[in-house]
């Protein structure tokens, strides 16, 4: 029997806690707290609800919990005494069926689990997608958290402990899902398409690159859409509204990646309005505006280091010189633009008008873990990061390691150790402020010599620009004392200044009103990561909307993740969006 969110609202509290009791293991206490809570608007308003009340428990309970959760092909498994929620996941995942290797490998990795924290390993084993994970992959997730802290631990068990009651919920309640399935299923296709066969790499204008916009164009179309790829490489597609005169709302995201980078960063906001324009057309439903969905052809820079190369395009402010630049292999951004059949002589007519333009709006997956630690599916983005990149070239003098003491040396090396250290400390000084040294080499070093020279990228992001330029004057103030009192030369070259992004408040307000509607918190928090909404701010007002970032918050890796649920909720709430848009007036 399907169980309906009505009668769970109207039914007596024991009632509602014994129709949920199948959703964590042995731990009635949870249902019969969230009863308390009736009427839920959504269910996913009840799975907040539900994820609430194990957030507040006491760490005791919250122990007790996770230790009712049987191991992964453990002793209940054998012994088929798992709760039958339990046997039909652990089957569905394969581990009824372990090779005789497989399972000593879990029964070994339970064991140093224990040992470790305490308490049993929770994985969903159904996996992001819902389909399930593979035994190789399970072992995986099994090794690479054994290494984490036992707090951090006990969090991540939790929640998976919730997206195993949330997918226990959607079978209960026969949920239907209209959006999230077929998200990840098309992250899953592109991702494929790499110009690395051990890692998914799509840079500008490779063989990847032009597989992936065509397949963007083709799902664009089945969707409904008119779509063209236009002189840059940006797949564009349009959803015609019937009203005459009707001005255009912008969408989309960048369907190039980093090196060894994520399936879901830039794709999921061209896959989840895609996914959504499909809906819409498949019930011949229009909206009062025209919805243009861009796939930004390149906004992470690696081929060529141009960022943002799709969205300057789009707001007509493409810098032709960059056709001049090459690659690694001498191959120019003009040459490998006209093979790939692109006349680079009419991208200048690629801009948009600004007054034909209503507003610009992304949906991206968070790339952090804020939304994750606060078990949110959604939050609204209140501004995007301004950003300064810096190269610092650092030279000393190199001398024997055995001869020259140590009050007489020019070590570029630890004039740099001081450097970083001083990043670390004065980006720790406000809230919304990071810095970064992911760059940092001794030319030609070797052991037994002084480091005469030393090379280090510096990163500094804010959400207002005075936060972080007060930051980046305070280090490279810093940075030249420190290099005087050394007797080590400094050499600081910018190579990029991107001003921060404030979100528009009118959009933000109706995109914290959709999230509302849907049943969840709203909760507005600062991108520290660059976007291509950042170039469309000098065009137009912007706003995006985050998708939880799985693993830790983890991105730019492989390890990038989401789930279906969370994409549904997603994309429940972009279309929530779209129905009730508002124009600024």
């Amino acid at each position: 029997m399907t169980i309906t969110l009505e009668h769970l609202n109207q039914c007596a509290a024991e009632e509602f806690t014994r129709l949920l009791h199948g959703l964590y293991e042995h731990s009635p206490w949870i249902p019969e707290r969230a009863a308390a809570g009736r009427p839920y608007a959504t269910v996913t308003a009840l799975k907040q609800a539900l994820e609430r009340v194990v957030r507040r428990a006491t760490v005791e309970e919250q122990l007790g919990l996770v230790r009712a959760h049987p191991e992964l092909a453990g002793k209940a498994a054998l012994a088929g005494t798992l709760t039958a929620e339990s046997t039909g996941e652990q089957a569905k995942a394969g581990l009824t069926q372990c090779s005789p290797e497989e399972l000593a490998t879990l029964h070994r990795l339970n064991a140093e689990y224990n040992a470790r924290f305490g308490f049993p390993f929770i994985l969903a084993v159904k996996g992001p997608t819902g389909n399930g994970l593979t035994r190789q992959e399970i072992i995986a997730h099994f090794s690479r958290r054994l290494r984490a802290q036992r707090d951090d631990e006990l969090a991540e068990c939790l929640r998976q402990i919730g997206r195993i009651a949330a997918m226990r919920l959607n079978l209960l309640m026969d949920q239907p899902f209209h959006f999230g399935p077929t998200i990840m299923a098309w992250s899953e296709v592109i991702g494929a398409w790499s110009d690395d066969p051990d890692n998914l790499t799509c840079a500008y204008m490779t063989p990847a690159h032009r597989k992936t916009a065509a397949q963007l164009a083709e799902w664009m179309t089945k969707a409904g859409m008119e779509v063209h790829i236009d002189p840059v490489g940006n797949v564009v597609g349009r959803y015609l509204s019937d009203r005459p005169g009707a001005k255009s709302l912008l969408t989309g995201s960048h369907y190039d990646t980093v090196r060894n980078g994520g399936k879901y960063d830039g794709r999921e906001g061209i896959l989840l309005p895609i996914a959504v324009v499909k809906y819409l057309h498949e019930r011949g439903e229009r909206l009062p505006f025209h919805l243009e969905i861009i796939g930004f052809c390149e906004e992470e820079g690696v081929r060529y280091q141009s960022t943002f190369l799709g969205s300057n395009a789009v707001i007509g402010q493409f810098d032709m010189a960059l056709l001049d630049k090459t690659d690694a292999q001498g191959i120019t951004m003009r040459q490998a633009l006209t093979e790939a059949g692109h006349d680079v002589t009419k991208i200048p007519t690629i801009g948009r008008k600004p007054e034909d333009v209503l507003a610009f709006v992304e949906v991206h997956i968070e790339q952090g873990p804020v939304l994750l630690n606060r078990d949110l599916p959604v939050g609204v983005v209140s501004s995007i990061a301004g950003s300064c990149r810096y190269q610092v070239e650092l030279t000393g003098l190199a001398s024997h390691a055995g001869t020259t003491p140590m009050t007489m040396r020019k070590d570029a090396a630890a004039a740099a150790a001081e450097i970083v250290l001083f990043v670390e400390q004065r980006a720790g000084q406000a809230p919304s402020l990071v810095g970064t040294v992911g760059q940092l080499q001794v030319p030609d070093g070797s052991v037994n010599v002084i480091p005469g020279a030393c090379k280090l990228s510096l990163d500094i992001r804010a959400a207002d620009d005075a936060t972080r330029d007060a930051a980046v004057t305070d280090i490279l103030n810093q940075a030249e004392a420190i290099c005087a009192r050394r007797q080590v030369e400094i050499k600081v070259t910018k190579i990029m200044s991107a001003p921060a992004a404030p979100c528009a408040p009118w959009l933000v307000r109706q995109f914290a009103a959709a999230t509302e509607r849907a049943g969840v918190e709203v909760f507005e928090l600062p991108s520290g990561a660059g976007h291509d909404a950042m170039a469309l701010a000098r065009m137009t007002d912007v706003a995006m909307l985050f998708t939880r970032c799985g693993n830790g918050g983890i991105s730019h890796n492989p390890l990038e993740t989401m789930t279906a649920d969370d994409a549904e909720v997603s994309a429940q709430v972009f279309l929530d969006f779209l129905r009730n848009f508002k124009a600024k007036s």
